[in-house]
């Protein structure tokens, strides 16, 4: 038989190997490039106007401007993504401020277990405050060296590495610290409320 047996399309997945096979979650392949998924249009952020806040459960509400945001200390940032799509992209280069910074400007409230990331378009995730704090999660305003680009949250999208990639909401505007746990967008669409990649939370009842 001469020719392609199968057409583009059949040929499956990447699968990692080696020691990053233990860096992916199960029911992921590899992703080469940086798929772009998106719930609705992509805004575009005059940074004059852009600013974020957290509220809610806090003695007081702290807002930064875009020129304020940038002056809080930086980290750089390494880490593997997972979507619930099914892909997984290692090593990602991020420049961002973490939410232990962000929170140290804050008196939260002790009945603050949980927090509702919002964002421009009107997009909402939930997360519960452990899995944001001691190093977990950022508001990356770079990638790979580079400001943000819109379609990846640009300027500013919150990361949160260890869960599925809903929760790091793109385009993010801020943090509402609450008493109970309200799901967002996608969790009120039939998400799971948490999205571990490790335990594949991708659905309510997983």
């Amino acid at each position: 038989m001469s020719g392609r047996f199968v057409t583009r399309g059949f040929e499956g997945k990447p699968r990692a190997s080696g020691a990053a096979a233990n860096r992916v979650p199960p029911g992921q392949y590899l992703a080469r490039d940086f798929p772009v998924l998106s719930a609705g249009p992509t805004p575009i952020t005059n940074l004059r106007l852009w600013s974020f806040a957290i509220e809610g459960l806090v003695k007081q509400k702290v807002t930064w401007t875009w020129a304020e945001f940038q002056k809080l200390p930086a980290q750089d940032f390494t880490v593997d993504i997972s979507c619930v799509t099914k892909w997984t992209k290692l090593d990602t280069r991020w420049r961002g401020v973490s939410i232990d910074t962000l929170l140290e400007s804050v008196d939260l409230d002790p009945r603050g277990g949980f927090a509702t990331a919002y964002s421009d378009g009107g997009y909402t995730t939930n997360l519960r405050l452990p899995d944001i704090v001691n190093g977990q999660a950022f508001v990356a305003y770079a990638y790979d060296g580079a400001p943000l680009a819109p379609e990846h949250g640009g300027p500013a999208r919150l990361v949160v590495p260890h869960l599925y990639f809903w929760k790091s909401a793109k385009w993010v505007r801020g943090l509402r610290i609450t008493e109970k746990e309200t799901p967002g967008f996608w969790e009120s669409l039939g998400y799971h409320i948490r999205g571990d990649p490790w335990k594949e939370e991708r659905y309510s009842g997983d």
